[in-house]
């Protein structure tokens, strides 16, 4: 390109146009992006009167709190700029608190014993004093086997319960890293180096190129100050600030140097808001823990109902002796309760967390994998998450004037760009060529004036090494640079460069011009021949390159996409169109206004459901989005990176963090991702699928048991007065825990479309297989007691007595058998040997049986009334369990063909009756307010989301910036109103 010479156009008074006189004609106004600018002003009350009332606060006639200037700042803070003393700040120390973020300490040992604080530990610890205290009748001893086993029970599973979540607790912890460490800061008069800890309203504080703000602060003074608050707002561009402007903590110096007062420290900072808002779900239960909830009141109503029955029966009718009567209730306790339920889940959870972790994604709160599976909506951010939060020049939309192609205008672009501590602008020009050398190369540099806020533009003066010649370019806002061009500057060029920006503008692409000029002579300084407009470039930021097929991923998993941004529309509506999620974005005042009248919207509600998107967003519309979303029925996972996420993401049923996200937004989130861009979010749908399929067919499995163990020993009991030895369900409860383990590992295929818990669905197969399996061993104890068909078949020896050791035995082994076989029924969806489990499964499986075997052959356990048995009536028992087994598959298909596919027939009238009703979809599940049942359910993860949110009070938050400054003036006041209350002490 310096090879090529280029014909100036020519000069402006040859032009053909006539000039029109200075005062007829019209100033141009470029549309360009920006926020309109106010004047400062005073406060309009007597500052010696500080103590202002809240709702003064507001009153423009007093103070206008948006203007306000730095001078009423210090009276407030009754400081000045030569900063605090030692023995003041000390003192203000006490008075505000240091400047970070308190951290709930959780001790162990009590967490260690929520654990056992559910409805179904409660049942447990209950059969453990029945057994302890409750059976010293009959002049027979406490039943202190029971009470050891059932205590070993509860502690194994609240230990790997514990020890899971622990774990994944500490990891969180990890995150708590929210504020800059260091600060510089003016004390007696001297600059020193302090823990940002120790910082205090009033402080003098100072910061430079690549340093952290740590505290909210407004400037005193500010040198060519940059400051990336992408994080607060949304935008990808840097924001220059000037004396008297704010800082916020958490918010990086991207270019000079700046002095500030502190204006507001820790928890009182402008995150504040934020803080409250990621808070205020307290009071809420996961989705999970309503699940658990439900489950666990479906077992403990059908433990109930057969324990009255027991008592009335056993007691009133048949006379039962007091201890008796109790061993045959303390089975339906023990056997009945699923007690690992909770353990299971976790466990299946925990290692679910460490699979999704192999595809760079880290669960700090593990409920949320299974939420996941069930999500419907997905709201993203836009900036650095559906984009790459880096400006980049589009070269298919260069506009060119004059002589000089599209690359031309980039490489002298590039000229007027700097190499080294590039603001955004500049990186994105020099990018844009590719090889950076090229932005030096063939030119020797003569002279470089950067960026200013008040110039607005940049501007080089080269030698051109192949011609000798010295050349001129600047770049800039576009009014700035056509009021520097004298040269080819027609009335037809300023119409098209007008269309050109405004088209830019409605694109939400940012103009940036391009002049050039040449000088004659040798002598730099000189003045050139007069510039010419050679270009105009389009910067945006553009979407990550793996974001278009995650989104149509996404979708074809059944899951919908939104865009929810801080960014304005027309940003918002061109990412859309590029990612092909379409452009049917609203901005966010509909979200307070409501629909149009006349439109095609009724309802608030149905808009947010229709719509692709909302642009220009706060932190308070985001979270109103996903809340309601969740108030329709629907799952709602939110993605981001910036504080200004961080209320949305605790809302969500799932926050995910993308990579590069700040500590406030992973601290919010239940999932972090470490690798950029959305693609590990497709990964992590699938996984909490496959792990949902495993949590559900352990469901079945447990509430099928509970029926199964309840009615089974009930039946037994009324019909042969059959007095089943409790340790012995303890033992079946043991090996089936260690069992149903390794389901976590278990091989099963994810659904195309989001899962969801149809727990009618659940308890009916639960009771069909229950039922069923209580009918092989009522049948097997009548054939043995009312017949001699085995003696006579295979010579074995029949018990005579209900209540035989080796009837006792018998039973054990036939419930053990089959009872723990029936996974593999509730694990497939069709014919059992269809789907081949994991070999943990397997192993486990066998590992169990054999135990099993073992016992019945070997065990004479006097204390808990069995005898060992011979191996002719192990043999039966298994052929007799393979016999009844084979038909659990007819069932799972006959329940499907009958019952299930009527339950499914009504829901889904239900649902299309709903929308007919109101336009809108109602799916999935509830508001997330908890119930006082459900809430006894949430101590398996409610430290990890308490520890969680710690992460999230720690530094930014979205706002426009006349808002910061209005808040920043507030800030100041209630400082000054603390400080008043707390008067310096006087000397004596």
């Amino acid at each position: 390109m310096s090879n090529v010479e280029k014909e100036a156009g020519p000069q402006g008074d040859d032009s053909p146009v006539s000039p029109t006189p200075p005062d007829a004609k019209k100033r141009r106004e470029y549309k360009d992006f920006g926020h309109d600018e106010q004047k400062p002003t005073h406060a309009n009350v007597d500052m010696s009167l500080i103590e202002l009332k809240a709702e003064d606060l507001y009153d423009k006639e007093k103070v206008d709190l948006e203007t306000i200037v730095v001078e009423d700042v210090f009276k407030l803070l009754q400081c000045d700029e030569n900063g605090l003393t030692t023995d003041e700040a000390n003192r203000r120390l006490e008075i505000f608190g240091p400047n970070k973020l308190e951290q709930e300490e959780q001790n162990a040992f009590l967490q260690f014993l929520s654990f056992m604080w559910n409805p179904l530990s409660w049942v447990m610890e209950g059969a453990a004093l029945v057994a302890i205290a409750l059976s010293n009748g009959g002049g027979l001893p406490p039943d202190w086997q029971d009470f050891v086993g059932i205590v070993l029970l509860l502690f194994i599973n609240s230990t790997i319960g514990f020890y899971e979540e622990r774990n994944a607790g500490n990891a969180v912890k990890a995150l708590m890293d929210s504020l800059a460490p260091k600060a510089k800061v003016k004390r007696n008069g001297q600059w020193q180096e302090i823990e940002s800890a120790n910082l205090v309203p009033g402080d003098m504080i100072s910061f430079k190129i690549g340093d952290i703000v740590p505290a909210d602060c407004r400037l005193t003074e500010a040198i060519n100050v940059s400051i990336d608050q992408a994080a607060l707002t949304g935008e990808s561009l840097p924001q220059s600030k000037k004396e008297g402007d704010q800082c916020f903590s958490g918010s990086t110096c991207k270019q000079g140097e700046a002095e500030g007062v502190v204006i507001s420290t820790g928890a009182n900072t402008f995150f504040g808001r934020a803080a409250s808002l990621v808070g205020q779900d307290d009071d809420t239960t996961g989705h999970l823990q309503k699940i658990l909830a439900q489950i666990g009141s479906f077992c403990l109503v059908s433990i109930g109902i057969f324990v009255v029955s027991e008592i009335l029966v056993l007691y009133a009718g048949f006379r039962y002796s007091y201890r008796d009567g109790l061993n045959n209730i303390l089975v339906l306790l023990i056997g009945g309760i699923p007690i690992a339920m909770p353990t299971v889940l976790s466990v299946t959870l925990a290692v679910g967390a460490q699979q999704l972790a192999k595809h760079k994604a880290i669960v700090t709160r593990i409920t949320a994998i299974e939420e996941l599976a069930g999500v419907t909506i997905l709201c993203s951010d836009k900036t650095g998450t559906l984009t790459t939060n880096k400006l980049t020049i589009d070269k298919e939309t260069i506009r060119t004037y004059g002589p000089f192609s599209a690359d031309d205008v980039i490489l002298l672009a590039a000229y007027a760009s700097r190499t080294e501590n590039q603001d955004a602008i500049d990186a994105s020009v020099v990018s844009a060529l590719g090889d950076a050398s090229r932005a030096r190369a063939g030119i020797k540099l003569l002279d470089f004036k950067p960026f200013n806020p008040v110039d607005k533009r940049t501007e080089i003066t080269y030698r051109e090494e192949s011609s000798g010649k010295i050349k001129r370019v600047t770049k800039g806002m576009t009014g700035i640079i056509i009021e520097l061009c004298t040269r080819n500057k027609t009335e037809e060029l300023e119409n098209t460069l007008e269309a050109d920006v405004e088209e830019f503008a409605s694109r939400g692409l940012r103009a940036l011009a391009v002049a050039y000029e040449e000088v004659e002579g040798d002598d730099p300084e000189a003045e050139g021949n007069g510039f010419e407009l050679i270009g105009l470039l389009a910067i945006f930021d553009p979407p990550r390159e793996d974001t278009k097929q995650t989104i149509d991923d996404a979708l074809a998993l059944g899951v919908k996409v939104k865009m929810v941004t801080g960014d304005q529309l027309a940003i918002a509506k061109e990412t859309g169109r590029r990612l092909g999620l379409g452009d049917h974005m609203y901005p966010a005042k509909v979200l307070k206004d409501g629909p149009a009248p006349g439109g095609k919207h009724m309802t608030l509600d149905e808009m947010i459901l229709d719509a692709d998107g909302f642009a220009g967003v706060f932190p308070e519309h985001k979270y109103e989005i996903v809340k309601r979303l969740q108030g329709l029925g629907h799952l709602c996972a939110m993605t981001g990176d910036g504080a200004n996420d961080a209320p949305a993401l605790s809302r969500a049923n799932v926050g995910i963090a993308v990579e590069g996200a700040t500590d406030a937004a992973r601290g919010a989130a239940d999932i972090v991702l470490t690798e950029p861009g959305l693609s590990t979010i497709v990964h992590a749908i699938r996984g909490s699928r496959i792990i949902f399929q495993r949590m559900r067919n352990y469901s079945i499995y447990a509430c099928a048991v509970t029926i199964r163990i309840v009615v089974c020993f009930a039946i037994l009991a009324f019909a042969f007065r059959f007095n089943f030895p409790p340790f012995m369900v303890l033992i079946i409860a043991l090996l089936n825990d260690g069992t149903i383990m390794t389901l976590s590992v278990d091989r099963v295929l994810p659904s195309m479309t989001p899962d969801s818990w149809d727990l009618a669905e659940i308890f009916s197969y639960a009771i069909a297989y229950g039922l069923y399996l209580t009918a092989s061993t009522v049948a097997l104890v009548a054939i043995i007691l009312k017949t001699s068909f085995f003696h006579d078949k295979f010579g074995v020896t029949s018990p005579t007595s209900s209540n035989d050791y080796e009837l006792h035995m018998i039973v054990y082994l036939q419930v053990a058998i089959i009872s723990q076989a029936l996974i593999f029924v509730t694990r497939s969806h069709g014919f059992f040997f269809m789907e081949r489990p994991s070999l943990a499964l397997m192993g486990a499986f066998c590992i169990a049986q054999l135990v099993s075997s073992i016992i019945a052959a070997y065990a004479n356990w006097g204390f808990t009334q069995i005898h060992s048995i011979s191996g002719g009536w192990i043999g039966i028992v298994w052929v007799w369990n393979i016999l009844w087994f084979i038909p659990l598959d007819w069932i799972k298909f006959a329940m499907k063909a009958t019952i299930i596919k009527k339950m499914r027939e009504r829901h889904s009238r239900a649902v299309a009756a709903a929308a007919a009703g109101t336009g809108l979809q109602i799916t999935r599940t509830q508001s997330r307010a908890a119930s006082i049942h459900e809430s006894m359910y949430s101590n398996r993860v409610s430290f990890i989301r308490r520890a969680a949110r710690k992460v999230g009070f720690g530094t930014k938050i979205t706002v426009k910036p006349e808002e910061l400054q209005r808040f920043s003036s507030i800030q100041a006041q209630r400082t000054g109103a603390t400080l008043a209350r707390n008067p310096s002490r006087t000397p004596a």
